[in-house]
């Protein structure tokens, strides 16, 4: 049997196929995606937002979080890191590499099976603690494996040649640069998490990263990672769904810049000098994108909320608060009430309202659907994020660090309300890929959602 090329959004076929196999390519590549979705939806609901949700009901009727394992803490950010985010992102990398053959397609399975299964085994060994020695490192090493297979398929993606003028001198865009640093975050942060997994099976006394050690990890997971990869995304992408100014690459270079000297002095130890230089990376990535400028179109909601540009510029917004918590904890912080609302505007705030915002825009024409399912449930689920979000920024300083008492209350409703938008974006997108009317992209629409 011939195995079938197609090639990756916006780019030219390899050969002149029938489109009847090109349409086959692009089926399958969808079809696969829409797995990689719903692993990362399972993740983001049950192994982390509900975690997430019961830590924060004990927290606040014990008021502070010395009653509970750390282990389950950190198995909920890793659930939402690499289960939730790292799925998806994983998942949209592989389609848009060029599918070659039987190859990529295995890859890509063999890649999802174990990703998939390191999260699921690392979730079994720290709430669990189910021979949490033997799981952890075997969760780290599937993980790791995962990632190399993945970045081996992408090192085969070279991209299509085109003339240029020979006095015209064109390097990586600086978007490519930002998801590129972005990768390579996140294989430090696999590294990094398979080698203290090694060392707690060995000589470690419960399955719990101990908390320096932690706060280096989410520097280089949170900042290494999860930002340079929304910033390269949000650099491709907004000028055609926002209607902005291409970004200033410049700018947005120095913003990566800082970004990478902060999450090497947060690795190494220094947490103020990490801090001012993430913050100063996160303003000036805002304004590399050119949000506040003049609107060189109309911004494209066909398919989504008329609001989509509004959650889009919040985003940035939460990851300027981030920043600015993030230099308050590193000089002020004595109970961990800074540092978490720090995380929260981040990861929630900015992170977690990127993925509401654009994936009702991007995951079903990726994934062979005409649209979203409900306008209305995508702009409630992010209102309710917001809200969510906002309530806990506030209210963690103030209930942890001692200074208001009643906010102790707050957080539970916060937490309420955030469970709530994750349930609905949740639902919406379920129902997107169990109702939803088929349009599995022709080659050329799938070059209008990249461009």
């Amino acid at each position: 049997m011939k195995a079938i090329a197609c090639s990756a959004p916006g780019t030219a076929p390899e050969s002149a196929g029938s489109a009847s196999a090109l349409a086959a390519c692009e089926r399958t590549k969808s079809l696969i995606l829409r797995v990689w979705i719903v692993a990362g939806i399972f993740f983001m609901v049950l192994p982390g937002t509900l975690l997430g949700f019961t830590n924060l009901m004990a927290i606040s009727a014990h008021h502070g979080a010395a009653s509970l394992p750390q282990a389950w803490f950190q198995g909920h950010g890793h659930a939402q890191a690499f289960g939730w985010i790292g799925s998806f992102i994983l998942g949209i990398g592989f389609y848009s590499q060029p599918a070659r053959g039987r190859w990529a397609i295995r890859a890509q399975a063999l890649c999802l099976a174990m990703w998939i299964s390191g999260v699921a085994l690392r979730w079994t060994a720290s709430i669990y603690g189910w021979h949490w020695r033997s799981v952890l490192p075997l969760s780290a090493a599937l993980e790791f494996a995962a990632l190399l297979l993945f970045v081996a398929a992408a090192s085969r993606h070279k991209r299509p040649s085109q003339p240029v003028h020979p006095l015209a001198k064109r390097g990586m865009e600086s978007w490519m640069i930002s998801v590129f640093l972005g990768t390579l975050g996140l294989t430090a942060a696999v590294l990094f998490n398979l080698v203290e997994c090694v060392r707690l099976a060995l000589a470690g006394a419960s399955p719990a990263f101990p908390h320096a050690l932690d706060q280096r990890y989410l520097v280089i997971l949170g900042w290494g990672f999860l930002a340079p990869v929304v910033w390269g995304f949000s650099a491709r992408w907004f000028p055609a769904f926002l209607g902005v100014a291409r970004p200033n690459s410049r700018l947005l270079v120095t913003a990566l810049l800082l970004n990478t000297m902060g999450v090497i002095a947060g690795a190494a130890g220094q947490g103020g000098t990490a801090a001012i230089l993430l913050a100063g990376a996160a303003v000036l990535s805002g304004a590399a994108l050119q949000l506040a400028s003049r609107l060189r179109t109309s911004a494209k909601t066909q398919g989504v909320h008329p609001s989509f540009p509004v959650f889009a510029r919040l985003a940035y917004l939460w990851l300027a608060i981030a920043g600015a918590m993030g230099v308050w904890a590193a000089f002020c912080d004595a109970h961990g009430g800074i540092w978490g609302a720090s995380r929260h505007a981040l990861t929630v705030g900015f992170a977690a309202t990127m993925v509401f915002t654009i994936g009702p825009r991007i995951l079903p024409h990726f994934s062979g659907i005409y649209r979203i399912f409900s306008i209305r449930l995508m702009f409630a689920s992010l209102l309710l994020l917001q809200a969510g979000c906002a309530l806990r920024v506030l209210s963690e300083p103030l209930a942890y660090e001692g200074i208001v008492a009643v906010a102790w209350k707050i957080l539970p409703v916060s937490g309420t309300l955030e469970l709530a938008g994750v349930l609905i974006f949740a639902v919406n997108l379920a129902l997107t890929f169990a109702l939803g009317r088929t349009a599995f992209a022709s080659h050329q629409g799938a070059a209008q959602i990249a461009d």
